[in-house]
């Protein structure tokens, strides 16, 4: 499972609140599923599915003579055991039917069970990343929305798939699968396995037969209907489809189309060849999350599909591909026995997208990505959290910032440990061990430990059964009559074990040393020639750690020009950009950052260049000039533009028309913002010009635009996109355009405007619950409902009822 936006639940997670959560073991084995087989067809008038399935047992251990499965919200119609009646117990979700004798272990019995699934009936809740749990989903069903096609799809994780068929919904259970789905003759359907058959009918239908032979767990069950156009492509003879909107298949390669190599990429690394028949991507509507591995039929969110423009600049759906696929070996190969073991699956997909960044794209991109996700961990507030923990709340308390985020840190540090070598033959030999069945995380340790020799129980006992992450500050004793520094670790909070790589440069080069830190207070002396030029702690940049030391400006420039890591340049960057305006050393390196082989870092050097400062700038201009028109990225393009907006230069009004013949959306925006400042007319005009759906791709863009020109009639449009900028940029001057924004469409007598924040309002509210961002929406609804209470608007009392009926769709 990949999550939403992850800066949401940053942002509101200080809102949530700790509590005592009681302990949570994996679930008991009485009965061990072996085949499941499904006939469905479905109601599109009710959103019910219509259902048939053969499901066939075995005693776990004990002899038994009952067996309980899970059925959430269904209409028992008929229940049989082996074809003969049987006497049942249906109530508080859980089926319990009479076997009508005792069965041993290794005796297999079949269950048939009749029922109606009635998926709008379910009362169980989801979680802050997976907002629903009703498990099948009907889309536009009655074909009322033309906005929308008509789909159904389904979502199992965590325990939701006993919403659409019985199963014993837990992820110690596996099962082969067979599913006959009835659908109207325009559908096309997915599932997992192998399509083996279609089967027209008299009415209008046909029967699509999907087969798998590899067990799985209940959760990974799936099936999607609806009108999507299949772009072939394929892996060593296997089928890999893209299931997508008809007018996103000219882009769908675009999209998916490292999906083969990924595939090549993951089986060599793993030395696990991929294991399933086929693989096959769709993207569907109202996703309720980001995208989910079911087993051979992965499901997407609509925001995969991009234009043109946006894949240009940057596929932003890249990562999550890689992660649904890494899955197929972590949590669909090897699954974990139990949700308090989530971060064998999680943390290890996570990873994968570090793994195919730094094997596709070189190691800046990978460094570039676990920093960002290293953010989002300590942004997070969970360091309380143990990444392993069997005591928690709710099943779904476990898709957080922890098992994802910090899980993949913590792979790092690990692989770092032990060697490449290493710890990749032991993923081999964890994967192997367990392959089709489920593990733990003291499995994976002992994999490990048994490939590389090495007693590993001090890292887990820290990382994996312990909270918190390395903090620490560091300080310097310089002896100039021995010539030695001592480098002194002193740790904060909790004290951790780790090794440490410490780099010295000096003017004839640079000394790497390697030292084990095992108390609160460390203390390791090198020799040296002359003072430093700069100390590296933590060189290698592999720890998930916080340092604090006091650097000069001077260190910070030193270590930009010289140290080799992404973040060794990245974080001196932040540091130079500072101190531009007035140190002229510190203006070149920001300029010098230009050139940077990695582009993020153009891209931060030109964001954060003050053109403003006492130098001379026309040598800096030029240059800036120069990347607008020639930088092989259009991220980095698009970034030299909207420096020279700044300028309000007429003589640029050609560079940014000229933007708007590119096909990048990032240009395009830039362009516009760029022109707005020398010729608004032209930029209007422009704006007009474009489409519905081009402008919601350049909303960022066009909503600044709108702000500025202070057009109600636009207030509908920037009312769509204001949260986002409110909440999702870390732009302090960004935040306050949005946020005057908001006061305008707050005291609005816009009706169209006022729906639409709410709606927003309401979305996010829900999506967010764990995090009590409901609370803070409902707070903020009363702040507008407070501010159209003091304002002249004749219709404010009608605006004030929509507001309140949003606050009550977050209080049901």
């Amino acid at each position: 499972m990949k999550k939403i936006v992850f800066l949401v639940v940053i942002f509101f997670a200080f809102f949530a609140n700790a509590q005592n959560n009681p302990y949570q073991p994996e679930r008991e084995k009485i009965n061990d599923l072996i085949h499941t087989k499904l006939k469905v067809d479905f109601n599109f008038e009710k959103s019910q599915l219509n259902g048939e399935a053969w499901i066939t047992l075995t005693p776990h251990f004990y002899p038994i003579n009952k067996v309980t499965l899970d059925a959430k919200a269904f209409k028992i119609n008929e229940v049989k055991v082996n074809n003969t009646k049987a006497a049942f117990n249906y109530s508080d979700n859980e089926l319990t039917i009479e076997l009508g004798k005792n069965y041993k272990k290794g005796e297999e019995y079949t269950v048939y069970i009749n029922y109606i699934a009635r998926p709008e009936e379910v009362t169980q809740k989801g979680s802050a990343n997976i907002k629903e749990a009703k498990g099948l989903y009907f889309i536009d069903p009655k074909e009322e929305d033309p906005e929308k096609p008509t789909q159904v799809w389904t979502q199992g994780e965590t325990e939701a798939s006993s919403c659409w068929f019985p199963t014993i919904d837990a992820p110690n259970q596996k099962t082969s699968q067979e599913i006959y789905m009835t659908v109207p003759e325009k559908f096309v359907t997915l599932s997992n396995g192998t399509l083996e058959s279609q089967t027209s009918n008299n009415n209008g239908t046909r029967t699509d037969y999907w087969k798998m032979d590899e067990k799985h767990a209940p959760y990974l069950f799936f099936m999607g209907v609806g009108e999507f156009s299949i772009i072939n492509d394929s892996w060593n003879g296997k089928k890999v489809d893209y299931y997508v909107e008809p007018e996103y298949a000219s882009v769908a390669k675009d999209i998916f189309g490292n999906t083969p190599e990924m595939i090549t990429f993951f089986s060599d690394l793993t030395g696990i060849q991929y294991p399933w028949d086929k693989y096959s991507q769709i993207v569907v509507r109202d996703y309720v999350s980001g995208a989910m591995e079911n087993t051979t039929a992965v499901v997407h969110a609509e925001n995969a599909q991009q234009k043109k423009g946006q894949l240009i600049d940057n596929n932003e759906w890249e990562g999550t591909i890689a992660h649904e696929l890494f899955h197929h070996w972590f949590g669909d190969l090897v699954t974990t026995e139990s949700w308090a073991n989530l971060t064998v699956n999680e943390s290890f997909a996570t990873y994968s997208v570090y793994l195919w960044y730094e094997y596709k794209y070189g190691k800046d991109k990978a460094a570039a990505h676990m920093y960002e996700d290293i953010q989002t961990y300590l942004e997070s507030e969970s360091e309380d959290k143990i990444l392993v923990r069997f005591n928690y709340h709710d099943k779904e308390d476990m898709f957080d910032t922890v098992s994802y985020h910090k899980g993949n840190a913590i792979l790092h540090m690990l692989r770092d440990v032990l060697g490449d070598a290493a710890f990749f033959q032991g993923l081999q030999k964890y994967l192997n061990d367990h392959k089709f069945g489920t593990a733990e995380a003291h499995e994976l340790r002992l994999a490990l430990e048994k490939v590389s020799g090495k007693d590993l129980n001090w890292f887990f006992n820290q990382w994996y059964y312990g909270s918190g992450h390395i903090k620490a500050t560091v300080t310097y004793d310089y002896n100039t009559i021995n010539k030695t520094v001592t480098v002194n670790i002193n740790q904060q909070e909790k004290t951790f074990t780790f090794p440490l790589s410490i780099d010295i440069y000096e003017e004839n080069g640079k000394t790497s040393h390697n030292v084990w830190v095992d108390n609160t207070q460390n203390s390791f002396t090198f020799p040296i020639n002359k003072m430093p030029k700069l100390i590296n702690i933590d060189a290698k940049h592999v720890l998930l750690a916080e340092f604090t030391e006091n650097k000069t400006l001077d260190n910070f420039i030193f270590q930009f020009n010289n140290a080799p890591h992404y973040l060794d340049r990245r974080l001196a960057l932040e540091e130079i950009v500072k101190h531009q305006k007035d140190n002229k050393e510190a203006l070149n390196t920001v300029v010098k950052a230009f050139n940077d082989p990695y582009y993020e870092i153009r891209v931060f050097a030109l964001d954060n260049l003050d053109l403003f400062q006492k130098y001379n700038k026309r040598d800096i201009i030029a240059k800036v000039e120069k990347l607008a028109q020639n930088d092989e990225k259009t991220l980095v393009r698009a970034a030299a533009i909207g420096v020279l907006g700044k300028l309000v230069e007429p003589i640029y009004k050609p560079l940014f028309e000229r933007g708007f013949e590119s096909e990048s959306y990032a240009l395009i925006g830039s362009s516009l913002t760029s022109l707005y400042q020398i010729d608004k007319e032209a930029t209007i005009a422009k704006i007009n010009s474009l489409s519905a759906d081009i402008k919601e791709s350049l909303a960022d863009a066009i909503t600044t635009i709108y702000i500025q020109e202070k057009d109600k009639t636009k207030l509908p449009f920037i009312a769509n996109h204001v949260l986002k900028g409110m909440f999702l940029t870390q732009n302090p001057r960004t935040q306050q355009v949005y946020g005057e924004a908001f006061k305008w469409i707050a005291e609005s007598d816009n009706k169209e405007a006022i729906e639409n924040l709410t709606n927003d309002f309401v979305k996010l509210g829900l999506q967010y619950k764990k995090y009590n961002f409901d609370k803070m929406a409902i707070n903020m609804l009363n702040q507008i409902v407070y501010m159209q209470q003091q304002t002249t608007n004749t219709n404010k009392e009608e605006l004030i009822v929509i507001l309140k009926t949003g606050m009550a769709k977050l209080i049901e």
